[in-house]
């Protein structure tokens, strides 16, 4: 089932506090029918509330959202109707089979017998779980349960599905093994998928679109190449002493002011460092330590690693 919609996730302005301390502030996503994104961040970033903002669970703060064309405000139960999700617990029954923990969920979305068997087949063969349908799921490994919860959340076959760290706590060989299979799964369906992760391997893997979030404030999107160059270009840092013009340094621990007026050797630095190819100036500090004149550190990023011997021949 396609999505009719070009876009399926659309948020402006979204905020959400808890007692006035801020866990989400002016999210602005739009995120395009049968793409698979990446919400990237570390524990606590504001993936989750997130997800639970678009599903309808916790009302925002301020701003909108908008799930496959329906207001977030107004029409979160036909979202959650529309949707797959795997929040932070798989939601089995582990008393029950693997065939029957579907088969359940199934009839809760009132799919028609046939189709029913249909999509069980279907499900449990793509996670390779079809010869063991009949054990209970409370004696599959963690890595075996979150494949059958992958499998829970896609039984309706909905549009979107919300994936929150679904390989979190997994040892690498099963992680990695979960994240093929969740890559070969969710490419032939061509649905659209929300997955949250703190790993940038797991999201280059993965993933069409990534947004980097932290303390709730999305930081950054694009492709994960374009995103891993953006943040991984190497720096320099130089040192430049006191020499004319630089003050005294008072009789206290370090003190760092970005703000400070460079001194006259650090300014020529820097003007030499704009002729350069591939460098990129990014910040003048003015640092003084106990009993020594101030030093300026410039910290420049390079687009290209080898543009090193030309910062050196540009300085001396």
């Amino acid at each position: 089932m396609g999505v009719p919609h070009l876009d399926a996730i659309i948020t402006t302005d979204l905020t959400k506090c808890f007692q006035d301390v801020p866990a989400l502030g002016n999210l602005n996503l739009r995120i395009k029918a049968g793409t698979v994104f990446g919400f990237l961040g570390p524990n606590g970033a504001g993936k989750t509330t997130t997800i639970r903002l678009l599903l309808g669970l916790l009302q925002p703060s301020a701003g909108s959202a908008e799930v496959m064309g329906w207001s977030v405000a107004h029409d979160a139960r036909h979202i959650r109707e529309r949707v797959g999700v795997l929040l932070e617990h798989h939601g089995l029954y582990e008393r029950l089979s693997a065939y029957d923990n579907l088969a359940y969920f199934a009839d809760i979305y009132h799919l028609e017998a046939s189709v029913k068997e249909q999509r069980i087949k279907e499900l449990l063969g793509s996670i390779r779980c079809w010869e063991r349908r009949h054990e209970k799921a409370g004696s599959w490994s963690k890595g075996m349960k979150q494949k059958l919860a992958i499998a829970r959340a896609l039984i309706h076959d909905p549009e979107l599905v919300f994936l929150d760290e679904p390989t979190s706590g997994l040892d690498p060989a099963a992680a990695h093994q979960l994240r093929d299979e969740l890559l070969e799964l969710v490419k032939q369906a061509g649905k659209t998928i929300f997955i949250t992760t703190h790993n940038l391997e797991e999201a280059e893997k993965v993933c069409d679109q990534v947004g980097v979030i932290d303390r709730g404030q999305l930081l950054a999107t694009g492709s994960p190449s374009e995103l891993r160059g953006s943040f991984s270009r190497p720096k320099v840092i130089i040192t430049i002493g006191g020499g004319a013009g630089a003050a005294e340094a008072a009789d206290g621990p370090e003190v760092a002011g970005g703000a400070e007026k460079p001194s006259p050797l650090a300014a020529k630095a820097l003007a030499a460092l704009k002729h350069v190819s591939g460098v990129q100036p990014v910040a003048q500090q003015s640092v003084a330590t106990r009993g020594l004149v101030a030093e300026n550190r410039i910290s420049v990023e390079l687009s290209d690693p080898d543009s090193v011997p030309a910062i050196i021949r540009a300085l001396v």
